[in-house]
């Protein structure tokens, strides 16, 4: 079975409703490790080595953290600026990441018509996250598309619980191989996968 990392950088995690409801929804699920950054490296000391070894021993990689302006919170840049070396995820000899998967699992506080050409954040939510989909095309990973939550100020929890439970579905069914790389890239964002028959969750 593919294990899942998930590497989460929230610096505000206490005070977002949003990202709590859904660490709740995967967090303890089997195959899946959730490595909390800001827990482990308060003052952005990361250890490279361990981190290396933890990608080493996982399939799927999942960036989770709130959309700050426009891209994640530093602690996750850091860790991408330390972890990914060259000569190790990519450049010459640099294959230790070839062919996982990896996928940004976002929350924002625009809705979702805010990000598109004529709205107010004027781009998609794609075009913001392509210098994650680039990092992932030079360690040779294959790019999944986000799951993102839009709107978290105005959504209810009814609606959350749906989301969060639609959340824990998919990274179940990652957990257990019953997605094709295919349907997965072929979607605009994960979410559309909906509710699934791959998961108890």
């Amino acid at each position: 079975m593919p294990r899942i990392l998930i590497l989460f950088a929230h610096p505000r995690y206490e005070q977002s409703r949003a990202q709590r409801m859904l660490v709740e929804a995967v967090a303890d699920l089997p195959s899946v490790t959730f490595h909390d950054l800001y827990e482990t490296y308060p003052d952005f000391n990361v250890d490279i080595v361990r981190e290396k070894e933890l990608l080493l021993q996982h399939d799927v990689i999942i960036w989770q953290h709130p959309f700050y302006w426009y891209s994640a919170p530093p602690l996750l840049k850091q860790w991408i600026d330390m972890v990914l070396e060259f000569g190790w995820a990519y450049g010459p000899g640099g294959t230790m990441l070839k062919d996982k998967w990896v996928c940004n699992v976002i929350s924002s506080g625009g809705a979702q018509e805010a990000y598109q050409v004529g709205g107010k954040n004027r781009y998609p939510i794609l075009d913001y996250l392509r210098p994650f989909e680039q990092t992932a095309y030079l360690c040779g990973m294959h790019f999944l598309p986000p799951f993102a939550v839009h709107g978290t100020h105005k959504l209810g929890d009814a609606e959350l619980d749906e989301l969060a439970a639609r959340y824990g579905a998919i990274v179940q069914g990652l957990a257990e191989g019953a997605f094709e790389l295919s349907e997965l890239q072929s979607l605009k964002y994960l979410q559309e996968l909906g509710h699934t028959n791959h998961s108890n969750a």
